[in-house]
């Protein structure tokens, strides 16, 4: 089977190998790569590593070495040909046919390659040659070393309008060779070609493997009107499809973990300069659905880099729009919008690399820009505009294609939109007590509030339980419990009640009916919080609670008890929960670390004894909780 490097370059290309061997070797990450038992050998400690950003697997123990294609067959028992059609099968590639015009082609695309690599020395020769020198003292006043501009291949196109075509006639190269490298304009009358690029600075441009295939060109004449000017669409070159410097930044992504996509080519070559070999530039259009995934190829959180001005802010929603139906578990974007005025070069080479790196590690990740675009200039101080906005996100949020994120994803927008429609905090004022005789005194939004307590909340099972650890469902329908009969307590405390993670069952929907009625700016009385639960099917929950004999005697969670009494209960069980749930964590890192002596699972201990031994100390039960309510006889 006659196949082109290309297409098996592509193929290998659209898998992620890790995923392919994961099939048939259970895997462990390691850094930036995975380890594995060998299965091309018998072996009881593992010495098989796969990367996926080279991608090949190695085995230190029988030399075992290959790309994805070498693994299907050497596991399976394939041939090449039989490997391949599986492969390409499984990604809805056609396999093309040997046949005669594509052998044309292949052979056409590697005359084409040595075509451009020709052209790319003859563009070096005249940059730093005497025709050159207005586009090389140009290139050293922005800043560049002649070891960056020998590393970048940089060149120069002079103005003549057949001076490249006739030097690459001179060394053999034919005029339709050029034209089919886009190096030549061929007029649709049939007159002669004359050359592209003109009078302009010129960046070469690679492909992953770092072959030869385009150019961008940059105007030194101010009265030219397109700037920068790409090759055009050939055999070789593919706009969409392929990234600046992108064979130096798939090495250097390795090293680093890390991909920063910019705007244009100085940008990068400032930054390599500088010591920031992972960065890579779109080629003058917005990042394409392709080129996301190529950057996924090399890390799973690419950072993207926009000037901070509105085409800067325009080109990153452009990014956001087209990843958002490509997320998946682990692939992600990050993004930074430079600081006004800036952009990497002028920063890189004013400031040095450590402004670049205090960027990324600043970086917004895509969740944020996400949010930020949705809500920009949208209203929601009305119902209406609310429901609007909760409609409009979701809609958004329904083009992620994969299930678990797009769940998560709603999950997280339900919480922004409950902390961002929820009513601004007032100043806390103090308990009012009453006025003998005169009613009861209000405060807040309306809500009523009892005078200080007068006797021992020590009385209760919960204050009874305060040398041992209370049972955590019990805990639980208290919450609820209080929570429903003294409704004022969500106004408080809405954010400790969000972060409840509730076991019992039903009592989750039930904090959620709660925290959105108390997100409503309604009065929050009882007997409207039961209508509501009602409406939402959740009141016979709440009723079979009040008839569980076995939660009467804490009577704080009851209608009958003061506020401030079912306050400070309320208060109590908080720190009950989190008593237990610092302990539950606590115990289970001491088994990790026990069972794997890692330095992460060490620092995961510590801190959860630290947690732990602070809740613990807190434990004791607080002596003179004073109640109001007195003692009720429940029958």
């Amino acid at each position: 089977m006659a196949l082109s490097p290309q297409f098996l370059d592509d193929l290998k290309h659209r898998f992620t190998l890790s995923d392919v061997v994961g099939r048939q070797v259970k895997l462990v990450r390691n850094g930036r790569e995975h380890s594995g038992l060998c299965p091309f050998h018998s072996e009881k400690s593992p010495s098989f590593t796969v990367n996926d950003q080279k991608g090949f697997y190695h085995c230190f123990g029988c030399g075992a070495h290959g790309s994805v294609i070498d693994f299907v067959m050497n596991t399976q028992g394939m041939t090449f040909p039989e490997a391949i059609e599986q492969l390409a099968s499984e990604v809805g590639v056609d396999v093309p046919k040997p046949t005669r015009e594509q052998m044309e082609r292949d052979k056409q695309r590697a005359s084409s390659t040595e075509v451009m690599d020709a052209v790319s020395s003859w563009y070096q020769a005249q940059l730093v040659g005497q025709i050159g020198k207005a586009a090389h003292d140009y290139i050293k006043g922005r800043g560049l070393r002649d070891e960056t501009i020998k590393r970048f291949g940089l060149g120069y196109a002079p103005d003549g309008r057949t001076t490249l075509k006739e030097a690459m006639q001179a060394r053999g190269i034919k005029e339709d060779q050029l034209v089919e490298t886009g190096m030549l304009i061929k007029p649709e009358d049939g007159s002669a070609g004359y050359d592209r690029f003109r009078d302009r600075l010129m960046f070469p441009i690679t492909d992953r493997q770092g072959r030869m295939i385009a150019f961008g060109g940059r105007a030194l004449s101010k009265d030219v009107k397109a700037k920068y000017l790409n090759s055009p669409e050939t055999v070789l070159f593919h706009k969409g499809a392929t990234l600046y410097n992108w064979a130096n930044a798939r090495a250097a992504s390795y090293d680093t973990g890390q991909i920063l996509v910019v705007e244009g080519y100085m940008d990068v070559i400032a930054l390599a300069q500088a010591g920031i070999d992972h960065a890579v530039a779109p080629l003058g259009t917005a990042l394409t659905e392709e080129q996301i995934s190529h950057l996924w190829q090399m890390v799973d959180e690419p950072t993207l880099c926009f000037d901070g001005d509105n085409a800067g802010m325009r080109a990153a929603e452009r990014a956001v729009e087209r990843a958002l139906p490509m997320l998946k578990p682990g692939k992600s974007l990050r993004f930074i919008l430079m600081p006004e005025g800036d952009d990497p070069d002028t920063l890189v080479q004013r400031e040095g690399k450590g402004a670049i790196d205090s960027l990324v590690d600043s970086a917004d990740p895509l969740v944020n820009m996400l949010w930020n675009m949705l809500l920009a200039g949208t209203a929601y101080d009305t119902p209406e505009r609310r429901a609007g906005l909760e409609k409009k996100i979701f809609v958004k949020l329904a083009e992620i294609t994969d299930e678990n994120v797009r769940k998560l994803y709603q999950s997280e927008f339900k919480d922004r939109l409950f902390q961002l429609f929820r009513p601004k905090k007032q100043a806390k004022a103090p308990f009012v007590p009453y006025a003998a005789g005169k009613g009861q005194a209000r405060g807040g939004r309306g809500f009523a509030f009892k005078p200080p307590a007068t006797g021992l909340l020590s009385k209760t099972s919960l204050g009874r339980s305060a040398g041992s650890i209370a049972v955590k469902d019990k805990i639980e329908k208290l919450i609820i419990l209080t929570l429903v009969n003294h409704p004022e307590i969500l106004v408080r405390h809405d954010e400790r009640i969000a972060g409840i993670h509730f076991t019992v069952p039903e009592l989750d929907s039930i904090r959620s009916a709660l925290l959105e009625k108390a997100v409503s700016g309604d009065h929050l009385e009882r007997e409207a919080i039961e209508i509501w639960l009602n409406q939402k099917g959740l009141l016979a929950p709440v009723s079979k609670m009040m008839q569980d004999n076995s939660l009467r005697d804490d009577w704080f969670a009851w209608p009958e008890a003061a506020l401030s009494d079912a306050l400070t209960g309320f208060e109590h069980l908080m720190m009950r929960y989190q008593y237990i749930m610092a302990k539950k964590a606590y115990a289970q890192a001491e088994a990790d670390f026990a069972a794997n002596m890692t330095e992460e699972n060490q620092a995961r201990f510590v801190a959860a004894q630290q947690v732990f031994r602070a809740l613990e100390e807190k434990e004791a039960d607080k002596e003179g909780y004073r109640l109001e309510s007195g003692r009720f006889s429940f029958s």
